[in-house]
């Protein structure tokens, strides 16, 4: 069979014979990683339930640059795996965590994010339950901490065009740590026209979040945010037992607001299933046990 050949008469074979990659500037290829979890305050008041909060894994940087800051895990792609080995390598390497729920989030590609060269970050969102999960600071990691996740709304604005609308939001992202507190304002831009939809997210304010981080945060907890409403994803964050409560709690700190109770079973009873185990802590009614009910498509 006769070999096609391309407008300057090469075959394929002495086409790639003669390719030289060196052409063309090649960024280098990074991962990072959002890990969230959902962590049990401590009650004083043993009648009372613990509250919880929304927790990210971050790492202190024991390197340049941005030595001294705060950061994802994460790190550069080796030739020999892909961007979802790389990021499952390098969260084990950094923090001791694995095993644990990995998606895909977005690849970040601007040009000048990093000091040192163009390197774009293909993220990733992953969702853990902190019960039995020990941090172990690794690698190029100074430490590594659960910190606090509270995201706040301090501006909106809307403008309407002829062919869409544009919406503005600016965030206050705050991060805690015991005594570390780390913020950053991170302004979305949503581009809505019959040409499609275009988000953007733009860091104006940062203050101890390295690189470009505040926004991957952001964009990540959206996404969950987002997720949460039409899959099962939530139940990532849950331990193999737990209460409608807990699971409800958990849907209440990741959107941000109250839910009715009987409203929320109905719509989220399809994903659980119940057990015959109660809870049995001191001072409180047992509650029936629920575990994740496996969904087959």
């Amino acid at each position: 069979m006769e070999e096609t050949t391309d407008i300057n008469g090469l075959t394929e074979r002495k086409f790639l014979a003669n390719y030289k990659a060196g052409d063309y500037e090649r960024p280098s290829m990074a991962v990072d990683t959002v890990i969230f979890t959902v962590m049990q305050t401590k009650e004083a008041n043993y009648r009372k339930l613990p509250e919880k909060e929304l927790k990210i894994l971050l790492i202190k940087r024991g390197g340049h640059p941005y030595i001294g800051s705060w950061a994802l895990p994460g790190g550069f792609v080796d030739p020999d795996e892909t961007t979802e080995q790389a990021a499952i390598r390098e969260l084990k390497e950094e923090t001791g965590v694995e095993n644990i729920y990995l998606e895909q989030l977005y690849t970040f590609s601007e040009p000048h994010r990093d000091p040192r060269t163009w390197v774009m970050s293909c993220s990733y969102l992953a969702l853990a339950d902190s019960d039995g999960i020990s941090l172990r600071a690794g690698d190029d990691a100074r430490q590594a901490e659960w910190f606090t996740v509270r995201p706040y709304t301090v501006g909106q604005s809307i403008r309407k065009l002829d062919n869409g609308f544009e919406k503005i939001t600016e965030y206050r992202l705050e991060l805690i740590c015991g005594d570390i507190k780390l913020s950053g304002i991170v302004r979305h831009t949503l581009l809505r026209t019959d040409k499609g939809v275009k988000n953007t997210y733009e860091i104006t304010e940062n203050n101890g979040i390295a690189f470009d981080h505040a926004r991957i945060i952001l964009y990540a907890l959206e996404r969950l945010r987002g997720k949460i409403k039409y899959t099962d994803i939530a139940l990532n964050l849950m331990p193999e037992y737990f209460t409608l409560t807990d699971l409800q709690r958990v849907y209440e700190i990741i959107l941000g607001k109250e839910q009715i109770k009987a409203a929320f079973r109905r719509k989220y009873s399809v994903l659980t299933e119940p057990t015959d185990k109660m809870t049995s802590d001191a001072g409180h009614r047992p509650s029936r046990l629920y575990r994740r009910k496996w969904l087959i498509d």
